[in-house]
């Protein structure tokens, strides 16, 4: 193996959830990487605003708005994508939130918010890509959980079981579309420096208890992520199907 299986020149990479955050880092790498990004969010002037920041190092970007949690919305803003930029070769699945709050106090509403923007979106995306991705015999599909599809906290039991839907769909996906020559596998991100998580960084009593609790020592920062993102994205991994592999500092393997 060289250094060109990692190469990602002349691929069309789609990332949801990207005018931020572990999205927004994301398709920052696999633009040095060689990649032609696609942003995607719901806020067009947000998605402007990061475009022009990475096109500004140079990045080639183009912008997608649509909303990933609802399906006809989705299934248009691909086929826009397939028809005026051309195939979608690597899709990354990032889009998600986050609400705390004790499990007996959870509003209803924010259970059907959390589903819909971190397991309904996967599905929708990933289904409109890889049909197309399936006539061509070939595609990547990355999709984003975390720590939480194997840990849980206080406050977030929620959150925690649609990142654990999120590595079994992920699982699911291969275990149907493996077949038709894609590999689609998982990023399980531990606790990185994002906006998600700005109120837990900013928290010296959280900060501290996790220093302790990861092996590593820190947070994360979410240029660490690129790296798993490159590999999962180019012929680097091209037997490797339904994996999720967790970038967490060693969390998930300690007590």
């Amino acid at each position: 193996m060289t250094a060109r299986h990692f190469d990602l020149s002349n691929r069309l990479c789609l990332v949801t959830g990207s005018s931020q955050g572990i999205g927004l880092a994301l398709a920052k790498g696999l633009a040095e990487y060689g990649a032609r990004v696609v942003l995607n969010g719901r806020d067009p002037d947000k998605l402007a605003k990061a475009a022009a920041d990475l096109r500004a190092e140079r990045c080639d970007v183009e912008t997608a708005p649509f909303d990933v949690t609802k399906a006809d919305d989705v299934a248009a803003g691909v086929e826009n994508i397939e028809r005026s930029l051309g195939p979608i070769d690597v899709l990354i699945n990032n889009a998600g939130m986050q609400f705390r709050t004790p499990l007996e106090d959870f509003p209803a509403e924010r259970w059907e918010q959390l589903l819909a923007t971190n397991v309904s979106s996967v599905f929708y995306t990933g289904q409109a890509v890889a049909r197309h991705m399936i006539k061509r015999g070939r595609g990547k599909i990355v999709n984003i959980a975390s720590v939480q599809a194997e840990l849980a906290r206080p406050g977030i039991a929620p959150y925690t079981a649609t990142k654990g839907a999120v590595r079994n769909l992920t699982r699911g996906m291969c275990t149907d579309w493996a077949k038709h020559g894609l590999q689609i596998n998982a990023i399980a991100p531990g606790y990185c420096k994002t906006p998600l998580n700005q109120a837990l960084v900013d928290s010296e009593e959280f900060s501290s208890w996790l220093e302790k609790r990861t092996p590593a020592g820190r947070w994360g920062d979410v240029e660490e992520l690129v790296g798993a993102a490159v590999f999962l994205s180019s012929d680097a991994s091209s037997f490797v199907n339904g994996h999720t592999l967790y970038v967490d500092g060693g969390i998930t393997v300690s007590l």
